[in-house]
Formats: structure tokens, C-alpha cells, sequence
């Protein structure tokens, strides 16, 4: 068996998170104040792969350089394919394409995905099917969540993709409408499907010329699942992980509450925070390293603190995340928010609970 490289996608712009994203890109966006690319890394490191690749465009300095830190962290060799001109989701696959040299199997994870799922069985499901039949690529699919309005990747009977977002394939009877995670597993021949021109390449595109001929599987797992697409969402991972709805285990080498101080029901604080006898701190929470609580505070339940934050007195922090070394002003509140520097983001408007799995 050969080698297994991770591709770690990070170049999207993530509109749907501005101004969040003029200050870091999406995939650089701390959950639990680990940036959440190192969560798509340690995902991949626990199924074995030590080599990767990042795409990267919007900001890529900063996506690099935090890119980079998370491997190092993880002890993977990782590799930087820079677009100066957005490729898309297949076009990544190609402008990666020296990167990946080596490869007997490619794993392609959404860098902007939090998803707890065991790779390796993907993996397997792939070889088995590239040994039987010449698949090129394996789609890991979830159920369609509840009332979700997410396009559909249909399967048939023997497990076959049909069909992609109801224009994508041949389709056919009886199919079965399923969830995209975000990962694929490739062969490396489907590199050479992905077309010089134009550029930008939707990967959807290419899976339509598999489809006709078998070449194109689903694979079907079950996990936690949140894309952090939007505020709501990527609050909700914040109270997920809290919670402890978010499986760590599968995450080795990320641990966000690692050296952190339990003070019960819920509550880590990190070392060098200071928290004044009067501040009020509710569980589920996490306060970063430095961080400082002054006389009145109150924050909890259900809030992220990151490093070097300061919450002064009269403030409230509440269903809420700081970001590394934000200042609240006295008597301010933020609920249901995310704050970063002086932004203010609301978590309100696109609420839909938590994420899946």
C-alpha cells in the first residue's frame, strides 16, 4: 500500500463570515481558539497521512503561516499550492497536482469543515473499489440532516453516485439522497481528468464524466458535521465543543482545554488568566491564556474567551466568543456574537441550532 496525502482546501473567501474573514481566512477562524485548520490536519494525521497540502488564495500569508504552525504542531510535512487566481474546487486538484506526487491515494478535506469521522474506512472503501472496478473517486456522504436544504449527492442501490446537486450525472430510479461531508478520497488518475481550461474547474464538473460509468462512489458515515458557514454555525461549534458534543478523541493533537484549570460545571481557565473574586464565571466555559475578568464581570454559560482578552467590569459575555486579544468596554454586552477586536458579529440572524451528528 502507498502512500496516503492529505489536501487540506483553504483558499475560499468565506463571504458568509465577513468581517470576520477580512481579519483571518476561514479555515484560520479559531474554534475553541485552535485555528480550525488544525482540526482538518489532525483529522487526517489520524488516519495515518503525514503529508499535506494547503490551497491557498484570500489572505494566503496569514492562511500559510497558520497552515504551517498546525503542522509542525501535528509533526506533518505540509506543502503550500498558492492561486493567485481562485481555481476552484477542481482546479485546486490541479495546481496542487506537483504536491501530490507520490500519492497511491488523496484525501481532500474541507478546511472550513468541522466533522468527526473515522478516515480510515473511507480510505479502505475506496482501495476496495478502485481494486474491483477502477473508481477514481469516493464521495463520504452523512444522512441529509433534518429539514436541511443542503444539494443532494444521490446514490444508487450498489452505492454508486448517480446524481450531484439534481443536475450533476445521469440519475435513475430509486436513488437515495444524501449529505456531501466535504471529504473525498481520489485516486491519483483523477488528476488527469481535470481540465487545463478554464481555470477556475468546479470538481462536480469532472465527477460528471464519472458518473455514466461507475466511476464515481459514495461512502456513508455517521459524525458530528458543522461547516461553520455562517455565524450561527460557527457558534454553534463554540457551544458544541463546550459541550462536549464535539468527539476530541478523534482529534489527536488538538485539545483545547489541555493545562486548563476545572473549576466545575463546565468552567476551564487557562494559565495566567486572572479572574477577580467578583466576576461571575458560569459553565459551560473557557477562558484563555492572560486573559483578564475584572471586578463584576460575568461570563457563561456557553462562552469562549480566547487569549489576552480583557472583560471589564459590568460586562456580560454570554452564548459568545472572543477572539484572541479582545478588549470589551465596560457595562458592553455580547450575546449570541462573536467579538473580534472591534468587531461586533451577530450569531442571531441565520440561527438554526446546533450542528449535526
Amino acid at each position: 500500500m502507498g502512500e496516503t496525502v492529505g489536501l487540506v482546501l483553504c483558499a475560499g473567501l468565506g463571504t458568509r463570515l465577513r468581517p470576520l474573514t477580512e481579519r483571518l481566512p476561514k479555515p484560520a477562524v479559531p474554534v475553541g481558539g485552535v485555528p480550525l485548520v488544525r482540526w482538518a490536519l489532525a483529522l487526517l494525521r489520524g488516519a495515518g497521512v503525514r503529508r499535506a497540502v494547503v490551497n491557498v488564495h484570500h489572505l494566503p500569508d496569514a492562511m500559510e503561516r497558520i497552515a504551517r504552525s498546525a503542522a509542525g504542531a501535528l509533526g506533518m510535512e505540509l506543502s503550500v499550492s498558492r492561486e493567485p487566481v481562485i481555481a476552484g474546487t477542481g482546479g485546486a486538484l490541479r495546481e496542487a497536482r506537483a504536491h501530490l506526487a507520490g500519492a497511491d491515494a488523496i484525501l481532500v478535506v474541507n478546511g472550513d469543515v468541522l466533522f468527526d469521522v473515522e478516515l480510515s474506512g473511507a480510505l479502505a472503501a475506496h482501495r476496495a473499489a478502485h481494486a474491483a472496478g477502477g473508481a477514481l473517486a469516493t464521495m463520504v456522504l452523512l444522512p441529509m440532516p433534518a429539514g436541511a436544504r443542503y444539494a443532494a449527492v444521490e446514490l444508487d442501490a450498489g452505492g454508486a453516485v448517480r446524481r450531484i446537486a439534481g443536475r450533476f450525472g445521469p440519475g435513475g430510479p430509486r436513488l437515495v439522497p444524501l449529505h456531501f461531508s466535504g471529504v473525498h478520497v481520489l485516486s491519483p488518475a483523477l488528476l488527469e481528468r481535470v481540465p487545463a481550461a478554464p481555470f477556475e474547474v468546479d470538481v462536480r464538473d469532472v465527477y460528471a464524466g464519472l458518473m455514466a460509468d461507475g466511476l464515481l462512489r459514495g461512502h456513508l458515515v455517521e459524525g458530528y458535521w458543522n461547516d461553520l458557514g455562517a455565524p450561527d454555525r460557527y457558534l454553534a461549534a463554540q457551544l458544541d465543543l463546550l459541550a462536549g458534543r464535539v468527539p476530541l478523541g478523534r482529534f489527536a493533537g488538538v485539545d483545547p482545554f489541555a493545562g486548563c484549570e476545572e473549576r466545575g460545571g463546565g468552567v476551564r481557565v487557562a494559565r495566567g488568566a486572572r479572574i477577580d473574586p467578583s466576576a461571575t464565571l458560569d459553565g459551560p466555559a473557557l477562558v484563555g491564556e492572560d486573559s483578564v475578568l475584572e471586578a463584576g464581570a460575568r461570563v457563561g454559560p456557553g462562552a469562549v474567551i480566547g487569549a489576552a482578552c480583557r472583560v471589564p467590569a459590568g460586562a456580560v459575555v454570554r452564548e459568545a466568543v472572543l477572539w484572541d486579544g479582545t478588549g470589551l468596554a465596560a457595562g458592553e454586552r455580547v450575546e449570541r456574537a462573536i467579538a473580534a477586536g472591534a468587531v461586533r458579529l451577530s450569531a442571531e440572524l441565520h440561527h438554526r441550532g446546533a450542528g449535526s451528528g
